[in-house]
């Protein structure tokens, strides 16, 4: 279990974040913070509102209310062009892999790269990026392979991989271990903390899994009815005597 961080700037901080769908109020005043250099587990039942929380994080979903802050810049009041440019620092593993299948390894990390020319300018030979992106994951002999030549373990470590490629300061984690055998997703969960060591990035990681909450949270919130209701690290909450936290970890 990683140690929680303190004294940090938050990189990331949601106040009274509302969002409805009709009657059904799917975030009622959601507030959190993210530190930098820290990993931050959000658990929550299915519909509890946590893929619509990543969704207003990263301005794919306008939000009924509240303030958004992504280091230091408001959500709300940027342009679409401002918008653009911040989410080069945001990173996201999706959960399915979403690897483009007609194109290969090199050219699904070569996508990125292409798109976002203001950050890195128009590069010539992206071999060196993409290898270093590669080697980071473990995977440099896969570059001119297929996604259907890949498993599932080797297909998430390719996004992870296309994802650090544009170095970004921020990674969110859309349920990282789901579909993966026990191995495997320990091996996805050592790569997690070892790129979180090795550029101080500052994750949020959604999952149901509570072996991987356990196992690379620095801090977690447990979203209930569309707010907050309980935060603190893995020991504080899985020794809880409250029955709507104790059913986390049953």
């Amino acid at each position: 279990m990683n140690k929680p961080i303190s004294n940090q700037k938050p990189v990331i901080e949601i106040k009274d974040l509302r969002k409805s769908y009709g009657d059904n109020h799917v975030l009622d005043g959601f507030n959190m913070y993210l530190n930098e250099g820290e990993n931050l587990v959000i658990m929550g039942k299915s519909g509890s509102g946590k893929s619509v929380m990543i969704k207003c994080l990263i301005g794919l979903e306008e939000p009924d209310g509240g303030t958004i802050m992504v280091m230091g810049k408001n959500i709300g009041e940027l342009e679409r062009e401002e918008l653009d440019e911040l989410r080069t620092e945001v990173g996201f593993l999706f959960q399915g892999s979403a690897l483009y299948d007609s194109m290969t390894v090199r050219e699904n990390l070569e996508f990125p790269l292409r798109r976002h020319t203001k950050k890195f300018g128009k590069i010539k030979d992206t071999t060196p990026l993409v290898m270093e992106a590669l080697e980071n994951v473990g995977l440099a002999q896969t570059i001119n392979l297929m996604p259907e030549e890949l498993s599932g373990g080797m297909k998430r470590r390719i996004a992870l991989a296309r994802t650090l490629i544009l170095l970004p300061k921020i990674i969110l984690y859309d349920e990282p271990t789901t579909g993966l055998d026990p191995i495997t997703a320990k091996e996805i969960l050592l790569l997690m903390m070892s790129i979180q060591k090795k550029y101080n990035t500052s994750s949020i990681i959604i999952t149901h899994d509570v072996d991987c909450a356990r196992m690379i949270s620095n801090r977690m919130i447990l979203l209930v009815d569309g707010i907050n209701y309980a935060e603190g690290t893995f020991e504080e909450l899985s020794t809880s005597k409250d029955p709507k936290v104790r059913a986390f970890f049953k």
